[in-house]
């Protein structure tokens, strides 16, 4: 059984996932979102599960006949990538580690194909937290440039008025604890929406999990590596109020367990910048070993 190393508890500095990415043509491609406004938060309940690729593959056709297929994912799905931000001393991972009530993170992420990130490409500036059992983000759409110079170089950028509140919180978060990118995270999603009543709830699909602790400009060539097993995906339920009946029946006839599961944490851990906790994926047991990690050298 692998040992849960624990750190000294830090007092709190400080999601659910909306539909975003795209089916438009030009500089916007996968990054419109559904609203008129360019600041966007929601809450919402989140549950995760970590399954066998088969059982994914199961599920989703069951999960099918009940929600709409989100109209971006198509059958390959897309790819979601995402820079983290932490302390020096791993602040947000350990936050995460010690389950504390409130803890949030930061992150610039990517819906699509990163090697075609440029300057202007727009991406998300987001501020993920989780308070008791809600989970909140807020973002907001800058030019990849803008948001390179907001968390890297610590300046503000330019941004409408509706913008400023967040902005300045991102910039309040990295100049006075000292943020820096820690990890980046890559991995493909299908999604399913619901419908009718049940409206508001969101089920992902996540897989080919993977990540590095170098080279964190989006476009860059650079090889990432297996974080999660290669015959593992992680399920996510998203839910505003309640998950419905049906599918808490479903996956009780699954016998699919709840897991806490982050992966940034899981970045983190897989590159050896922190000790292993008991939520890490094993990538060294007997029913695993054969999926361990390995270099990708694709996107």
């Amino acid at each position: 059984m692998l040992k849960r190393f624990r750190k000294p508890a830090v007092s709190a500095a400080g999601s659910g996932d909306q539909p975003v990415p795209g089916a438009e043509t030009g500089g916007d491609l996968g990054h419109r979102l559904r609203a008129p406004s360019r600041l966007h938060a929601f809450n919402r309940y989140e549950i995760k599960y970590l399954v066998d690729a088969a059982e994914a593959a199961a599920l989703r056709e069951e999960i099918e006949q009940r929600l709409d297929r989100d109209h971006h994912s198509g059958d390959q799905g897309y790819g979601i990538w995402s820079v983290y931000y932490d302390t020096r001393q791993l602040r947000f991972y350990w936050e995460k580690i010690e389950g504390l009530k409130f803890r949030r993170k930061l992150r610039i992420r990517h819906y699509g194909d990163r090697f075609a990130v440029q300057d202007g490409t727009p991406v998300f500036v987001e501020i993920k937290q989780r308070i008791n059992r809600v989970t909140q983000k807020r973002r907001v759409r800058l030019p990849y440039r803008d948001a390179l110079r907001l968390c890297d170089r610590r300046e503000m950028v330019e941004h409408e008025p509706s913008q400023a509140a967040f902005l300045e919180e991102v910039l309040d978060l990295v100049l006075r604890l000292d943020l820096r990118a820690v990890a980046m995270t890559g991995y493909q999603r299908h999604a399913y929406m619901g419908r009718d009543a049940d409206v508001g709830l969101r089920v992902t699909f996540d897989q080919r999990i993977r990540g590095r602790d170098r080279d964190f400009h989006l476009g860059a060539d650079s090889e990432n590596r297996l974080i999660v097993p290669a015959r593992k995906s992680i399920v996510e339920v998203k839910a505003n109020e309640r998950v419905p009946y049906w599918l808490t029946d479903l996956t009780a006839k699954r016998n699919l367990q709840v897991v806490r599961v982050s992966k940034y944490c899981q970045s983190v851990e897989a590159h050896g910048l922190a000790p292993r906790s008991i939520f890490h994926v094993p990538d060294h047991d007997h029913d695993l070993g054969r999926d361990r990690p390995t270099v990708l050298s694709e996107a």
